[in-house]
């Protein structure tokens, strides 16, 4: 994982590799050579391609005019630069000049017509206005520079040479117009790195190359809608020892690889676990079947699915794989029935579609009342949540290490919070629940927030709409209990799981070709894809 980052912290670890041997200007040099590598691999399939570079004053702008060198001198790539302020005596200025990239100066171009001009006819805008240590609002004269960089990204003008557009009423058709991929240098200008507050003409990239380390601005709302994409560089600085007890961490596939369980060829079913999932009510009859089956994604040996006996009968003969444990009666009997089955079980999920009605209640409380103690791992979601929400001190009913998935909503409920409340402080909400409720908080939505109590925070880099469909937090679900069963930690579980599930809404999108398009059972496909992916 990638250490998560303020602009102070930055900062110092620069000054600790310049005074340790990796100085300023060849930082400077390493970011301009990942910036154009990032660009090249949207300019592979253009003819020609043109980029043009947006240059600030500072060292943002260094890095952008490195870029513009390497882009230029070393790949034949045709390269304008438009200064925001004119750099004297700039030897990345004259080296740029002089392997043939354009330069234009903002005071020379009154009416910002030349500005409009290199923006609306690139293949790819570099934004390396500003950096990380931008001040909000930005001055006007910013300000104006960035109104028209938006007004040439608005322009759709028609392909060199076209007169008409042809329309054909019963087909999609080409609308004649590309607008340029805008990739941010560092951050997109306009962003508090720190904070996430965006300035109201802040350009949005469709990518972020962000240096050194990942910083909280781009992970945090509204700044991370205009982050795009995020890679991050190095750049060869050197990350503090033990950085996971101390700072926020960011996932990667190298992370969520790590955290899987082994699997030892010479194994049998039971050699990975039993899980158990007890889930869904007439209202919500599939939750039960996407949680099991994901669980079975992700490699565990045997589940059980434990539901009420008419979906029982309803699905056993559509979702084969699970074993079925019918529950009938009351909920006191129903508790008892789960109680008896779970011996043997080396995890058990409690909550997919369960209900709120009051033998869905009784189930819950009965299940977390006297006895806890002998109970498997537990992971909590959904209406065992929301059953919870309602008891004071309700945490004093979860056994060690238990893993709680709310949504924002009913990360609320739990909290006796609004969602909006939540919702504006993700992070330090979820590192302070899990530290009083001692159990592991995944705070769903864009960039998942996974809290333990020893102070872990661990983000996730997907922000998609895919995810934002019903049934897709069962899959969620269905994963983690998957791989505690399999013997992960409580944390190692819902890092690895909750990184799976991203990416797998992102190859479910492409799958179908829309991110709209995704249902939680294409989510649920795409496991074993997005399993193939970080094993590479």
């Amino acid at each position: 994982m990638l250490p998560i980052l303020n602009v102070n912290q930055i900062r110092n670890r620069e000054a600790v590799a310049d005074s340790s041997g990796l100085p300023y200007a060849e930082m400077m040099q390493r970011a301009g050579r990942a910036l154009a590598a990032r660009t090249l691999t949207y300019l592979s399939a253009i003819d020609q391609p043109r980029v043009t570079v947006l240059v600030g004053a500072g060292n943002n702008g260094g890095d952008g005019l490195v870029a513009a060198r390497v882009l230029a001198q070393e790949n034949g790539v045709r390269v304008r630069c438009y200064l925001l302020k004119a750099r004297p005596d700039d030897l990345l200025v004259e080296t740029a000049r002089k392997v043939g990239v354009l330069v234009a100066l903002a005071a020379d171009d009154r009416d910002g017509r030349v500005l409009r001009n290199m923006v609306a006819s690139a293949d790819v805008v570099l934004d390396a206005l500003f950096g990380i240590g931008v001040k909000l609002p930005l001055r006007e004269d910013a300000a104006k520079v960035l109104r028209q960089v938006h007004a040439a990204l608005r322009e759709q003008s028609q392909p060199e040479g076209a007169q008409e557009r042809l329309i054909l009423p019963d087909q999609p058709a080409p609308s004649g117009w590309r607008r340029p991929i805008v990739i941010a240098v560092d951050c997109p200008s306009g962003l508090d790195c720190d904070n996430g507050q965006l300035d109201v003409g802040a350009l949005p990239a469709d990518e972020t190359v962000t240096f050194i380390s990942a910083k909280p601005g781009l992970f945090l709302f509204p700044g991370a809608a205009a982050v795009g994409r995020l890679s991050v560089a190095t750049l060869g600085v050197s990350v503090p020892l033990a950085a996971e007890m101390v700072f926020p961490m960011l996932v990667d596939a190298d992370a969520a690889r790590a955290r899987l369980p082994e699997r030892p060829v010479n194994s049998s079913k039971g050699t990975f676990g039993k899980a158990m999932v007890v889930a869904g009510c007439e209202r919500y009859v599939g939750a039960v079947g996407l949680a099991s089956m994901s669980a079975y994604r992700v490699g565990a040996g045997l589940v059980t699915a434990v539901a009420p006996a008419a979906l029982v009968a309803a699905l056993s003969g559509t979702v084969a794989e699970p074993t079925w444990l019918p529950l009938a009666g009351d909920g006191a009997l129903r508790a008892d029935t789960v109680r008896q089955g779970l011996p043997g079980y080396t995890a058990a999920l409690i909550g997919p579609g369960l209900g709120t009605a009051p033998e869905a209640r009784d189930l819950v409380y009965g299940l977390l009342g006297e006895g806890r103690e002998a109970l498997p791992p537990l992971i909590l979601d959904a209406d065992a949540l929301n059953l919870l929400s309602v008891t004071p001190e309700w945490w004093r009913l979860l056994p060690p290490e238990t893993i709680l998935t709310p949504h924002p909503g009913e990360m609320g409920r739990l909290c006796g919070l609004t969602t909006e409340a939540v919702q504006a402080d993700r992070w330090g909400i979820a590192a302070r629940k899990a530290a009083e409720w001692q159990a592991i908080v995944v705070l769903k939505g864009a960039h998942t927030v996974i809290a333990a109590p020893d102070g872990r925070l661990a983000v996730l880099p997907f922000k998609t709409d895919a995810l934002a469909k019903a049934g897709t937090g069962d899959v969620l679900a269905g994963m983690v209990v998957g791989l505690r069963a399999q013997g992960s930690t409580a944390f190692d579980a819902a890092v690895a799981a909750a990184y799976l599930h991203g990416l797998a809404g992102e190859l479910a999108a492409a799958q179908v070709g829309s991110r709209r398009a995704v249902v939680a059972r294409n989510v649920r496909d795409q496991i074993g894809a997005a399993l193939r992916a970080v094993s590479r």
